[in-house]
């Protein structure tokens, strides 16, 4: 079981097939939360979440190709993607009201100026405990893309924060 989705790691790890065993109330169980944490990772939370519905609802009037689709999560991500081109908006990461003394309040501005791919990267692995394999294989990539943009993008938030690796 992985502990941020509460999916068993071969589905996480988008094996996953869909038989006619299993209706669109289930799918959506089952991929939802994978799917909005990646988008809302790429958009924000209300963009992100818009995505996801806009996403799964293409997923309900096309559901007999989908469910035959070897990842479904991964085309209903790249869905979502295109869906979301005509809404070039800013990404906004709200800094909580609070103060929270374990997080940096300047981590939301720096998570804006990563590029859509490292930010993606670090906040599936670093925030929802993602491994590099299935980011992958939500987008389409290899592993070591993952690890490049992982790389790349700590490298940048270290930088913009003015942390040092030695922190």
């Amino acid at each position: 079981m992985n502990r941020s989705t509460g999916l068993p790691q071969n589905e996480i790890a988008g094996r996953e097939t869909e038989s006619g065993a299993e209706g669109f109330e289930g799918f959506v169980a089952r991929v939802e939360p994978r799917i909005r944490r990646a988008l809302v990772a790429l958009y924000g939370p209300d963009r992100g979440r818009d995505a996801t519905a806009e996403a799964l609802a293409y997923a309900w009037e096309h559901w007999d190709r989908v469910r035959a689709m070897e990842n479904p999560a991964g085309y209903l991500f790249r869905v979502a993607q295109s869906s979301t081109r005509h809404r070039r908006a800013p990404i906004v990461f709200e800094i909580p009201e609070t103060a929270d003394v374990r997080v940096e309040p300047l981590l939301a501005g720096a998570l804006q100026s990563l590029t859509e791919n490292q930010r993606l990267a670090v906040v599936l692995v670093h925030a929802f405990g993602w491994r590099a394999i299935e980011v992958a294989d939500l987008i389409g990539v290899k592993a070591t893309t993952v690890q490049n943009h992982l790389e790349r993008g700590l490298r940048r938030l270290r930088e913009t924060l003015g942390v040092d690796d030695d922190d």
